[in-house]
Order: C-alpha cells, then sequence, then structure tokens
C-alpha cells in the first residue's frame, strides 16, 4: 500500500514539473528612463567691488514677476486698496484681543473691589461693635476703636476710587467695544470679498477705526470717560462723514420707490417718539441713581470712621459707626454689586445704535442720486433686521405710524424688538 503512494506522488511530481517546463512567460524588458539636467540658473545679485556698486537686474520667473507686480504695482489702484484693507484688518483683529482682555481685567477689578470693601467694613462694623460692649477706658476699647477707624478709613478711600473708576462701566464698554470691533472686521471681510475695493473703502475703513479708538478708550489717565456726565448722552462710535458704496444693481430706480421712503421716514419718526426718548429717560435715572450711590458710600463710610471715636461714650453714640457701616456695605453692594454704572452704560450704547440708525436713514433719504444709494430693498432688509422684525412687519409698523399721526397719536409700540 504505501508502495503505491509513493508510485503515485512521484508521477504526479513528474508531470507537474513537465507542465511548467511547457509554459514560458518571458521576462519583461528593463526600460531606462534618461532624465535631463536641470539647468541651474544663478540669480545675479548686486556686488560691492572696490566700493562700487556693481548693479545686475536680477532674473525673475515670470509668472512670480507678473503677480507681485499685479498685487503691489501702484497702478492698479484696486489691489493696492486690498493690500491696505488687509493691513487695517489686522489691527482690527489686534484690538479686538486688546478690547477683550482688557474687559476681562476689569471685571476683575469690578468683583476684586467690591468684595475687598465690603469685607473692610464690615469687619470695622464688627469691631466697632465690640468696643460698644468693652466697658471702662481701657487698652483693648483704644485699639477696637482705633482699628475700626483705620479700617473704614480704608474702605472710605477705596470706596472713593471705585465710584470714580467704575469697573463695571469699564467692563461694559470693553465689552462694546470688542463687539463693534468684531463687526468692522466682518465689514471689511466681506469688501474684500466681493473685490474690487476702492480709496474711499480704505479710507472710511481708517476713519471707522479711529472713531472707536475716540469712543472707547483704552488707557485709564488722561483718556478716560466721563462717569458722571451733566446729563444723559447717547454712545458715538460712528465717523462724522459716511462714506457709501456704489451700489452695483441694474435697475433704473436702484430698488427705490415713494412708498418706501415714505416707510424709512415713518419708522424714523417711531424711533425718534419711542425708542430713543425711552432711552434717555432710562438713562438720565441711572446716571442719578449711580451718582447718588457714589455720594452715599464714602460719606457714609466717613461718618463711621469719625463715629468710632465716640464709641464707649454712651449706648447712642456706639449706634453711629454701627449704623453708617452697615448703610455703607449695603449702598456699596447695590452700586457695584448691581453694577449700576455698567447699567448707564448699556443704556448709552442702546442710544448710540438708534442714533446712528436714524442718521443712516436720514443720510440715505436726503441723497437724491440714487444710484449713489444702497439697493432699496437690500437696505429695508437690513433696518428690519436690526430692529428685531421681518419686512412685512416693518412695513405694518410704517403704515400704522402714519394713521396714527393722521389721528394725531402717538403710535403704542416700540420699533425695535430686540431692545
Amino acid at each position: 500500500m504505501a508502495s503505491l503512494q509513493t508510485t503515485a506522488t512521484l508521477s504526479y511530481s513528474s508531470s507537474l514539473r513537465k507542465v511548467k517546463d511547457a509554459i514560458h512567460v518571458p521576462k519583461p524588458a528593463r526600460v531606462t528612463y534618461s532624465v535631463p539636467k536641470v539647468t541651474r540658473r544663478k540669480l545675479q545679485v548686486e556686488e560691492l567691488i572696490n566700493g562700487s556698486v556693481d548693479s545686475t537686474p536680477l532674473e525673475k520667473n515670470a509668472i512670480t514677476t507678473h503677480i507681485y507686480e499685479g498685487l503691489f504695482s501702484p497702478s492698479k489702484k484696486s489691489n493696492m486698496a486690498t493690500v491696505q484693507l488687509y493691513s487695517i484688518l489686522e489691527a482690527v483683529a489686534d484690538r479686538i484681543e486688546m478690547h477683550k482682555n482688557i474687559c476681562e481685567q476689569r471685571n476683575n477689578w469690578n468683583t476684586l473691589l467690591l468684595n475687598s470693601i465690603n469685607m473692610i467694613t464690615l469687619t470695622a462694623t464688627a469691631m466697632a461693635g465690640v468696643a460698644a460692649a468693652t466697658s471702662g477706658d481701657t487698652t483693648p476699647l483704644l485699639a477696637l476703636k482705633l482699628s475700626s477707624a483705620l479700617l473704614f478709613s480704608a474702605a472710605t478711600g477705596m470706596s472713593l476710587i471705585t465710584n470714580q473708576i467704575q469697573p463695571s462701566q469699564l467692563t461694559e464698554e470693553q465689552r462694546n467695544a470688542t463687539r463693534l470691533f468684531k463687526q468692522l472686521h466682518t465689514q471689511i471681510q466681506n469688501i474684500i470679498a466681493l473685490g474690487n475695493p476702492t480709496e474711499e473703502d480704505v479710507k472710511g475703513s481708517m476713519e471707522k477705526v479711529l472713531a472707536l479708538d475716540r469712543a472707547y478708550p483704552l488707557p485709564l489717565l488722561g483718556a478716560m470717560l466721563d462717569k458722571f456726565p451733566e446729563k444723559y448722552e447717547p454712545a458715538v462710535w460712528w465717523p462724522s462723514s459716511q462714506f457709501q458704496r456704489r451700489s452695483r444693481t441694474q435697475e433704473s430706480n436702484n430698488g427705490w420707490s415713494e412708498d418706501l421712503e415714505m416707510e424709512m421716514r415713518e419708522v424714523i419718526e417711531v424711533v425718534k417718539k419711542k425708542d430713543i426718548e425711552d432711552y434717555e429717560r432710562l438713562g438720565n435715572i441711572a446716571l442719578k441713581v449711580n451718582r447718588s450711590l457714589a455720594i452715599a458710600g464714602p460719606l457714609l463710610s466717613g461718618i463711621a470712621a469719625v463715629g468710632t471715636s465716640f464709641v464707649g461714650n454712651g449706648s447712642w453714640a456706639a449706634l453711629v459707626p454701627l449704623m453708617a457701616g452697615s448703610l455703607a456695605s449695603v449702598v456699596n453692594a447695590f452700586e457695584h454689586g448691581g453694577q449700576i454704572g455698567m447699567v448707564f452704560e448699556m443704556y448709552r450704547n442702546c442710544g448710540g445704535f438708534f442714533t446712528l440708525l436714524e442718521q443712516t436713514i436720514q443720510a440715505t433719504l436726503e441723497e437724491k442720486n440714487l444710484d449713489k444709494r444702497e439697493n432699496g430693498e437690500v437696505f429695508e432688509m437690513k433696518v428690519a433686521m436690526k430692529l428685531g422684525r421681518s419686512v412685512s412687519e416693518l412695513r405694518r409698523l410704517a403704515s400704522k405710524s402714519a394713521s396714527c399721526c393722521m389721528k394725531g397719536i402717538t403710535v403704542d409700540e416700540f420699533a425695535s424688538k430686540l431692545f
């Protein structure tokens, strides 16, 4: 049996060898490629030979030269304007980061100063109470009275400084500056994306940056905004001269009609009679409250500091520093914890928003050349979006204002639904 298996295996292997010998696969021919040597082009530069300059022009690639000259050649104003806009864009991005960092810093100031002043005031009040409970003119009584007076004096000085700079209002200023610089950053990007920027675009962007720098200064000393003006005034962060881009539409009337102009005039009337007046009223209230609290806090701390000298002379004399210190802590917490300065700055910013909207609509309507205006349909949509309304709601508001004006009554709703 084993011999049969061996014979079968040998016969199978011999037949397989014959099949392999019968199939002959030729080897592929070896292909060689000749790669030409790349000639190295020497760039000749200016050489100094014996103090004299041998000026030899550089050998430039034609495509690179064309791109470089096309981008930076002064003869092509649109490309030069693009380069300038990119430079302004870089400066705006840097300002966004600066205002953001300053905002965080001044927000920390508000928290730290508020907690520190309240802790100092409450500690001084507690020490005055302990001193009042101590009988006799002893050394502990004198130490408690002196410590309480020093703490009240420190709280008074810190309150005066804090109320003068209003950290919560400073924080809100930097928040608004960050938001407006981001908005300007997006506007410049849109101008570049649309293509063919002009010198007016560059000049307008530069003026907007400088106007924002004036409206929201970074330093405190010498440039800080007045925190207690005589009366409420809305914030102004736009330049006095506004440049409007020429519309690219091919329509004869550029999307404008008499009905649309009448609609915009009615919107202006509603904004002036309702929104601007309301924020002016609220701004004056916030200003008066903030000024009163800024005076009351240090005054109460000062009274408490003086009142500590009478502690120990009678039960009624001890009430003066205790009551004044407690009230000073409450006033300080309400003013800076409630961020009354931030509320006032918020009202200023909202008033500035509506003032800018009013001036923009008026300047657009005063332009007699329709081609120089922004497209009417686009402008109407922008106004509606800024007021938090749809286009149909904006038209309904304008018709309602016109009917109320004919009846001699005031419209019963505000133009803005956002704030």
